[in-house]
């Protein structure tokens, strides 16, 4: 019986270690909404709040289709989609600075230093802002390698 408890956990730790790496997780955070849950990235940065994008107005870039609250937006987007997208593919700046990925709350967000950032929660961006500027440091020098 102890060798029972023990065997099958280990051998399901052994398969799930030894098996090969088949697909690496999307470059985008997206979900049914679509990207970054559906919100519009340039809002964050003209509206300086988060607004719900709508399906009139997408661009598809990176593998995901991002949606916008105006065709002005949409525009200002595909002319420089990297100026606008968050870091991190929209995934959590807190997750990737510790090296895993957790989906976001659109209102856990902040723009620091020109670049968007959001969080899985507001409380967990409470703890990546107590020290902000090390949490990048370490969410640069863990992305895009934590997609694998």
């Amino acid at each position: 019986m102890y060798f029972a408890r023990l065997f099958w956990p280990l051998l399901a730790l052994l398969a799930f270690h030894s098996a090969p790496a088949f697909s690496m997780a999307e470059p985008i955070f997206s979900d049914g909404d679509g990207a970054i849950r559906g919100y519009d990235p340039v809002a964050y940065f003209t509206e300086g709040s988060p607004h719900e994008g709508s399906a009139d107005f997408t661009h598809e870039w990176n593998g995901a289709v991002w949606h916008f609250v105006s065709a002005e937006n949409r525009d200002t987007f595909a002319a420089d989609p990297e100026s606008y997208a968050p870091q991190y593919g929209g995934y959590c700046a807190w997750a990737a600075s510790q090296g895993y990925l957790a989906p976001i709350d659109p209102d856990a967000w902040e723009i620091w230093e020109n670049k968007l950032y959001l969080n899985f929660s507001r409380r967990v961006h409470r703890r990546w802002t107590r020290n902000k500027e090390e949490n990048i440091v370490k969410a640069d020098a863990n992305w895009p390698g934590i997609l694998e």
